[in-house]
């Protein structure tokens, strides 16, 4: 089987755009397409945008949480309880098996 990567390209759009205020509105082309193309982004994903940008510089992990967990262990006071485990542990496995689905 042959794979052929020579899938013709769309026109590329030249030109974008940002209409802040405007919602929902998105300049079409005729289907021949033309170099005065040009995309609107809306209000709204203009602050998805933004969202995402905060949203980076947000830890994933919590320092604090960590440093504590650590000295606890470290001092003897950290409490493993089995049962909590293995039923998340389960628990975890029955959802991979529910996105797997049948096999």
């Amino acid at each position: 089987m042959k794979i052929d990567s020579g899938i013709p390209s769309s026109t590329p759009v030249t030109r974008v755009t940002e209409t802040p205020g405007r919602q929902g509105t998105v300049a079409r082309a005729p289907a021949g397409g033309s170099a005065g193309d040009s995309v609107e982004i809306t209000s709204l994903s203009a602050r998805l945008n933004e969202l995402e940008g905060v949203l980076a510089g947000v830890p994933v992990v919590n320092g604090a949480q960590v440093q504590a967990i650590k000295d606890a262990i470290s001092e003897g006071r950290f409490k493993v309880d089995s049962e909590v485990v293995a039923d998340r542990l389960l628990s975890s496995v029955k959802e991979l098996l529910l996105q797997r689905g049948p096999a």
